[in-house]
């Protein structure tokens, strides 16, 4: 008789999603925020554990989550708040407006691949005012390879916004928790030399000086370690 085989889904943390070991709820902390943000998940994206979406529902407060599927269409008065413009941001809006007090902004972030966030901006499209960012530089978002230079990961998206609106003390904290994220889960996957070579351009290793140390399992030293 054939036997059946069952695969157990690996522990995770239910608010961090990260495996035990690398747990790193302890620096987890709810940034408080006067402009409202909502997420807007594509379905294929909402079970993987690295999604900057899960992240930004977790540690900015307020923050809506909402999972796309094509065969079962989202309703408008669902998301958006009255009294709130409502931003859509896509690499394809508009610049962005000047002089907007977060107070009285609502954004949509997609959150998916490039086609799925077409897909989902296509869907939602007259909600509201669809807005570009000027984004440069390169993605700190290092657990997944950007389909080109100019593209970023939701939660850098987000903190583009938040730099352009002057938001800076929500900004380092936002910017602290992603590069926490980042760093676990290089850790997580075993990739050593990235996640040292991560470490060693990051605020983390400063700022976490209690809790990185916990995190790192070999004795391998990182760039600044080796005086590079």
């Amino acid at each position: 008789m054939a036997r059946s085989v069952v695969f157990k889904k690996s522990p995770r943390c239910e608010l961090c999603r990260l495996p035990p070991r690398w747990c790193v709820c302890e620096a987890h902390r709810v940034i408080e925020s006067q402009l409202k943000v909502d997420v807007l998940m594509h379905h294929m994206e909402a079970w993987r554990p690295s999604s900057t979406g899960h992240l930004i529902n977790r540690v900015v407060g307020g923050t809506g989550l909402h999972v796309f599927r094509k065969e079962r269409p989202l309703l408008r008065e669902e998301i958006v708040q009255p009294g709130r413009e409502l931003w859509i941001l896509h690499p394809t809006g508009d610049d962005l407006p000047p002089s907007a007090p977060p107070a009285g902004v609502q954004v949509l972030l997609l959150d998916g691949t490039w086609i799925q966030s077409t897909d989902m901006m296509h869907a939602v499209d007259s909600w509201g005012h669809r807005v570009s960012l000027p984004m440069a530089g390169e993605s700190r978002y290092w657990l997944r390879a950007q389909a080109a230079d100019d593209r970023f990961s939701t939660v850098e998206a987000l903190l583009f916004l938040m730099a352009a609106l002057g938001m800076k003390a929500e900004h380092a904290q936002l910017q602290l928790q992603f590069e926490l994220h980042v760093y676990a889960g290089l850790c997580a996957r075993g990739k050593k030399a990235d996640a040292a070579d991560y470490l060693f351009s990051s605020p983390v290793s400063e700022i976490l000086k209690g809790l990185i140390p916990t995190l790192k399992p070999w004795s391998q030293p990182s760039r600044r370690d080796r005086g590079l």
